[in-house]
């Protein structure tokens, strides 16, 4: 069929036509630009949302002229296959809180954060490994949402929890006393834990009720870690699940926007308001 049939059957110019096909052809570059680019950050960051790729993209697709708001780009994914699906929640608990060492009363239910370094919250999570679990530790800066501390280690002793305070006390600057809060696992409520707390003059806030609503942020970094950057997938060794952790710390903090940090990453927030 020639392009003149086609416009008398469809009853419009040959002008018309060209400018269609034009406007089709352009559309498909510009889509596949947008694929690319998501793929690009996918491979950095697995799981990313919709909203948090359409920030990262911007600055390439505007050199390229190109024009995509959150509704189109959420199509594209859509359409492509590229939207991420919510993973199962099979997690074990790894909070034992029934115990008989001294805890503490929340001290940040009501407080108003404005600082880095004003307020830490801290969780234990575990990673799946062909060798068997490790034990995450994280302490999150409440303001900044930076992972300021974390180890990986064998077991749900306080060591590990250690070694990430350990981490997140050797950054501290001078003269800084964040409050610590956590769950009353007994990971922190040891005493070797609450004694090197004391020693750094930090004061020690637990939840009381409910643990997942008191401790919602540190609970969420879990999540993050988890979905976003593969580590909730059973890994095949120890080594590559310890390497991943590291990975993924340094690609949270440095590369990952932030929606409550208007889309600033961790480090920069941390280290503009510090």
């Amino acid at each position: 069929m020639t392009v003149s049939s086609v416009c008398q059957k469809a009853g419009i110019s040959r002008q018309s036509y060209y400018q269609g096909r034009h406007r089709r052809q352009r559309r498909e570059v510009d889509e596949q630009l947008v694929v690319d680019l998501v793929a690009e950050q996918r491979r950095l960051h697995p799981r990313l949302g919709a909203r948090k790729l359409h920030h990262l993209i911007q600055g390439e697709l505007a050199k390229a002229g190109v024009k995509v708001g959150r509704d189109r780009l959420f199509e594209i994914l859509r359409r492509r296959g590229l939207l991420i699906e919510r993973l199962p929640a099979d997690y074990p608990c790894t909070t034992n809180s029934y115990h008989v060492l001294p805890v503490f009363k929340n001290l940040i239910a009501d407080a108003a954060v404005t600082q880095p370094n004003q307020v830490f919250v801290s969780d234990l999570t575990y990673l799946r490994t062909e060798e068997g679990h490790l034990f995450l530790s994280l302490i999150t800066d409440k303001k900044s949402r930076k992972i300021v501390g974390y180890h990986c280690g064998d077991t749900l002793e306080a060591q590990g929890c250690l070694r990430a305070l350990d981490m997140a006390l050797a950054e501290l600057p001078d003269g800084a006393r964040p409050i610590h809060h956590s769950d009353r696992g007994c990971q922190y409520c040891c005493h070797e834990y609450v004694n090197r707390l004391a020693e750094r003059g930090l004061s020690i806030s637990m939840t009381e009720r409910n643990h997942c609503a008191e401790n919602a942020l540190a609970e969420r970094m879990n999540g993050i870690l988890k979905s976003e950057y593969g580590l909730g997938r059973k890994l095949r060794t120890k080594k590559d699940a310890r390497r991943l952790v590291d990975q993924a710390v340094e690609l949270y903090n440095t590369r990952r926007p932030h929606g409550s940090l208007d889309m600033q990453t961790p480090s920069e927030v941390h280290t503009m308001v510090a």
